[in-house]
């Protein structure tokens, strides 16, 4: 027989099966205990229970021996007792009627600690019916001689009122907070007090009137002055909870603005990054409206923002240089001199790298893109490939600004040269573009992309590129033709839909170009293109066909159109969410590069939410539970190459009801090719007459699956928005609710001639929108700029609406930027605001 090996026990693990009771036999016996030592004994026995517990192990049975060995001076018993009584509680709630007697009796315990950490306990219980039970200790631990007694029952009170608003407002806690921020010496109590206050008071609000005066109190100057003078005796936390308060008063006049700024100008100084950034919101927020003042303030935080990215971890300069980053964007003139900054240090993470590949995107000019692009050619040759790829997009970048463009494009050039498939995937992507905005190019960059193999290129954007090249320029590549046949035969083993759908649109620019050498490889395209599986592959295949045998000259028209040269390209982010990052600043909305709604409201169903999923779509090879039965595929493109007649003379009847009986492709696809191709390109053959006939199958091609007769109903109106004919807005509540709300629409609207023809009188609109029941708080500007800014209130209801109007009027327009209490309706005041502002000038 083996021996039995014996395993030691461990402190994490119960032995055996009777470790528990063990435990809580050996907590009986020490409970009534005074003998030397007691103290020590239970230590060891309580960090026992403390361990099992935080492995998941139910050391609920304990619970009352627990309590009765809490009976003891010993602070270190105390905090463990606490903590296990604060586990077991909230899933417990009978037991924790059993706590309640020792943690009142220890806040009154001659030790502030020992009080305190009871008090903190006490309010961590979190059980609904034991309410009553901690109005009598916060009562007396905020008025309690110790500050750090203060401190634990400020925060407690918070702690109530998501237990029980209605007790924490009846007991008269909010009110005694506020006195306690007021005049308090200790500095920690009265951050505490603020912050709980904030809270209790923002969601008070929604119900109570005299909870928003309050809340609305926080922001009067004397509350601001009081704690903008004890800043410095704030912790680091605490200083940003008061500046956030801070950046959201309104300073009636420039003096306080600068009274406050020079006040704070030490704290950019701060060690702590928090605290930096928290000011830097500060002083962007209270500048906002002074341009000269506001761009002296980018000027004078550059160092301080520097200064946190070169120091601390990667994690606390790529937070830091998130904020530095979204400044860049709106202001890169002003960061123009400072680009070394940003060039990448070797030890750096990668996501701290690409963030300052960005930003030297942004600040390269005529003055330093030589140097910039010098620097991101040497990363290009990193052996770090993701690194290299954004280092060569970098230099895409700077390229489509117009900056020095002769020498980054022999620059890309020379990339194409060093054969290493990464580089070469991503310059061709970037070639691409460039000969989009600058066509003058071709010639020297075709002349290099003409030597590249196609049989050397994997990735699919860079395939694609490669053939949209031998389309657009079929005249200048001798081999454009002959690159598309080889990669025709080679149709089915290529698994991007994306190349595909190049290929087929690029064989027909080459066809255009060059009839003769073009004409097999545009049949066998368009047959394996209609016999495709993807839906949007052998939806263009089918439509390049039809529009052959519609008309050719035509198709050339539609396929191969004269182009003119692409002045912008599409940003990524539009200005709308850009403004939105800006105004969350210093939150994570900058590091996540979108506004909080993004990741924060999974029920957003805005315009936001529907282009982001639009973002994440991407042509590929479908899921297997995607795949459309190739019976259904056959019988669909059958139908769509049958001209009406023929299906008028196939209409049958059949077992499932449906007109005729689809021949499969598989068998006979490859035996027909030849007859399809000369079917497809016998261009001298007579082509058909535009009847109705043919544009019921142009119809039925493009699956709009509608009736001649049938006609759409109209949707039904929109619910009408009624306003308040007698709302009245102060500026400085405007300014205010302006700060603080995010803008719900940003759109543009037209205005008529008649309209910007009575701007001459700008009083004349105000008059006119007073009409509509939308008022105007402050006007200015001369032609042809005019700004306006508007309100209106919800008739029977609270809600104001706010409107930022900068009309132009030698182009007939207006940008319109709207704020909203109620975002649901803004959608609908837009509206109604656009149909008032477009009848300016009409009667």
């Amino acid at each position: 027989m083996p021996p039995t090996s014996q395993r030691s026990a461990s402190p994490s693990q119960p032995s055996g099966k009777g470790e528990v009771s063990d435990l809580k036999a050996q907590l009986r016996q020490l409970a009534g205990s005074r003998a030397p030592g007691t103290d020590d004994s239970k230590r060891d026995l309580f960090k026992k229970v403390i361990s099992y517990m935080t492995v998941g192990i139910d050391v609920s049975s304990v619970f009352s021996e627990m309590v009765m060995c809490s009976a003891t001076s010993d602070i270190v018993l105390k905090k463990m007792c606490y903590l296990y009584v604060g586990n077991y509680a909230k899933y417990n709630p009978d037991l924790a009627l059993l706590t309640i007697n020792f943690l009142q009796r220890d806040c009154k315990d001659e030790d502030p600690m020992i009080r305190g950490l009871a008090l903190r306990s006490l309010c961590t219980l979190r059980v609904p019916n034991l309410v009553e039970y901690l109005v009598g200790p916060l009562g007396s631990g905020l008025k309690d001689g110790s500050s750090y007694v203060r401190m634990v029952a400020s925060t407690g009170v918070l702690k109530l009122y998501h237990i029980s608003a209605s007790t924490c407002v009846d007991a008269d806690f909010p009110a005694l907070l506020k006195h306690l921020m007021l005049n308090d010496p200790d500095a920690q109590v009265v951050a505490n007090c603020l912050s709980s206050l904030q809270e209790i008071w923002s969601l008070e609000a929604n119900t109570s009137e005299e909870a928003s005066r309050e809340r609305e109190a926080l922001l009067s100057k004397p509350i601001i002055y009081y704690l903008l003078n004890k800043i410095k005796e704030f912790s680091e936390w605490s200083q940003c909870i008061v500046l956030e308060l801070v950046s959201k008063y309104v300073p009636p006049d420039s003096s306080e603005i600068f009274d406050i700024m020079n006040l704070l100008e030490d704290r950019l100084q701060h060690a702590n990054g928090a605290v930096v950034l928290a000011t830097i919101k500060l002083f962007l927020q209270l500048t906002l409206s002074m341009t000269d003042v506001h761009q002296q303030v980018y000027e004078r935080i550059k160092a301080p923002l520097l200064t946190q990215v070169s120091s601390g971890s990667p994690e606390q300069s790529f937070a830091v240089l998130s904020h530095l980053h979204l400044l860049v964007m709106r202001a890169p003139m002003l960061f123009s001199t400072d680009y070394k900054h940003f060039y990448c240090q070797y030890n750096e993470p990668f996501y701290v790298k690409k963030l300052k590949l960005e930003m030297l995107t942004a600040v390269a000019n005529e003055s330093n893109t030589y140097e910039i692009v010098t620097e991101l050619c040497e990363y290009a040759a990193n052996v770090d490939i993701p690194m290299a790829r954004e280092s060569i997009r970098a230099v895409g970048k700077i390229a489509l600004q117009q900056y020095d463009v002769n020498a980054i494009v022999d620059r890309l050039l020379q990339f194409l040269e060093m054969e290493k498939d990464h580089v070469t995937a991503e310059t061709l992507v970037l070639v691409k573009d460039l000969l989009r905005k600058y066509p003058q190019w071709s010639h020297d960059c075709i002349a290099v992309v003409g030597n590249i193999s196609s049989k050397n290129i994997q990735e699919p954007k860079a395939k694609a590129a490669l053939i949209w090249m031998l389309g657009e320029y079929a005249q200048d590549m001798q081999d454009a033709p002959y690159v598309l046949e080889s990669l025709i035969e080679n149709w089915e083993d290529e698994y991007s839909a994306e190349v595909r759908l190049h290929l087929l649109t690029s064989v027909m620019k080459c066809f255009f170009r060059r009839p003769p050498e073009t004409q097999q490889a545009l049949g066998a395209a368009l047959a394996a293109g209609i016999a495709d599986f993807h839906q949007d592959v052998h939806d263009r295949a089918l439509f390049y066909y039809r529009l052959l045998q519609y008309n050719v000259s035509v198709a050339e028209g539609v396929v191969n159109p004269q182009k003119q040269a692409v002045s912008v390209f599409a940003d990524i982010h539009s200005s709308e969410i850009k403004d939105r990052i800006f105004d969350e600043f210093n939150s994570l909305s900058v590091v996540y590069q979108k506004p909080s709604y993004m990741f924060t409201d999974k029920e957003y169903r805005g315009p936001f939410a529907f282009s982001e999923e639009l973002g994440n779509l991407s042509i590929g090879v479908e899921a297997p539970e995607t795949i459309v039965s190739s019976q259904i595929v056959e019988a669909n493109d059958k139908d769509l190459l049958l001209s009406t007649s023929e299906k008028e003379d196939n209409k049958g009847l059949s077992n499932n009801g449906s007109a005729y009986s689809a021949p499969a492709y598989d068998g006979s696809l490859s035996l027909a090719a030849p007859q399809v191709q000369s079917d497809l390109l016998s261009l001298d053959a007579p082509l058909p007459s535009h009847t109705p006939q043919t544009s019921l199958a142009i119809d039925d091609l493009l699956g709009l699956g509608m009736s001649v007769a049938s006609t759409p109903q109209p949707p039904p109106p929109p619910p009408t928005l009624k306003l308040n004919a007698k709302a009245v807005l102060d500026p400085n509540t405007f300014q205010q609710k302006w700060r603080q709300l995010p803008v719900s629409v940003s759109q543009d609207a037209s205005i008529s001639q008649q309209g910007v023809a009575a701007l001459t009188n700008p009083q004349s609109l105000l008059h006119h929108m007073q009409g509509q029941l939308i008022q105007c708080i402050a006007s200015g500007g001369q032609s042809p700029n005019f700004k306006f800014f508007f309100f209106a209130q919800k008739s029977e209801e609270l809600s104001i609406f706010l409107v930022e109007c900068i009309i132009n009027s030698s182009t007939c327009k207006a940008h319109l930027k709207i704020k909203a209490d109620d975002e649901g309706s803004s959608q609908a005041f837009s509206t109604l605001f656009q149909s008032a502002l477009s009848s300016y000038g009409m009667h």
